[in-house]
């Protein structure tokens, strides 16, 4: 992203996330604030992102992990846990609708200082309060660590705690992507739910130009895909930082839980995953 803006990705992520809830009705992930918390600029896109059907597959991908997640919160509060980091935000409103605040859930939502000032300017427009469960911690990773910027703001690591991590991962180098689930998985009964995507080169060649200049575009806006992983290398980095119950969905497996007849027409076979990892609670 470039300096003292926010995150374009983030803008786009929310933009796909509104459009899914009237155009398919939310059928895979229903957001009540998907539309409400976005700039005018993103809202007056709206229609037009909306008639390009090429951008289908990545609407209802990030509908399905979203709700990949927040399904994953609901089991994780159920065994007890009662903080939730959200990593790289942007616009999620899963604070805003937190369903398990009285149950004293707190929601810690990471980001850049920019975008997340930007993030609170929004909801502010938008006619909505920041609820007292949620916790802003505004990080500059050049000058402090995850741990140090969640510990400042009241984060608890001597307590279990799920993160959601959507987004973010082919934007870091693959050093960062380590130490970040390295802090996770030291935590007790630590669970994250986050994607990745495959290397380019694992692509069909029908479609790996289309692969290709939708990275090229994510560069020249200054968000360049650092880490692609095969997935038996993105295995054995869990495994190899403490996480003992890996689950990954691919696109068959995506299209086949959430999917229904809106998968029509999408093309299977490489690309984004969402993975589930936590440790085994004996």
């Amino acid at each position: 992203m470039r300096d003292g803006q926010p995150s374009q990705t983030a803008r786009r992520a929310a933009a796909y996330r509104a459009i899914h809830q009237t155009l398919e009705r939310g059928a895979v992930f229903k957001d009540q604030f998907a539309l409400r918390i976005l700039d005018a600029e993103t809202a007056a896109s709206l229609s037009e992102i909306a008639r390009d059907d090429s951008v289908r597959p990545m609407r209802l991908f990030i509908a399905a992990r979203s709700r990949f997640s927040e399904d994953t919160i609901a089991n994780c509060v159920a065994r007890g846990v009662r903080q939730v980091v959200v990593l790289g935000a942007g616009l999620d409103t899963f604070s805003l609708r937190n369903p398990y605040a009285d149950l004293g859930l707190r929601v810690f939502e990471v980001d850049y200082p920019a975008t997340q000032v930007w993030k609170r300017d929004r909801i502010k427009a938008a006619g909505l309060s920041e609820p007292p469960s949620l916790v802003f911690a505004p990080i500059d990773f050049e000058r402090e660590s995850l741990a140090e910027g969640l510990t400042r703001v009241g984060f608890m690591v001597d307590e279990p705690a799920f993160f959601q991590w959507l987004g973010v991962v082919p934007y870091l180098t693959k050093h960062a992507v380590w130490c970040t689930l390295k802090f996770i998985s030291e935590l007790p009964q630590a669970a994250v739910v986050f994607d990745y995507a495959e290397p380019l080169e694992n692509y069909p060649a029908e479609r790996r130009a289309s692969i290709v200049a939708t990275a090229e575009r994510a560069a020249a806006r200054g968000e360049p895909w650092l880490s692609l992983f095969e997935p038996i290398e993105l295995h054995h980095l869990l495994h190899g930082v403490g996480f003992n119950v890996v689950e990954d969905l691919g696109a068959s497996e995506i299209a086949q839980h959430y999917y229904g007849v809106l998968g029509r027409g999408i093309a299977l076979g490489p690309g984004a995953h969402i993975v589930r990892a936590r440790q085994r609670v004996n």
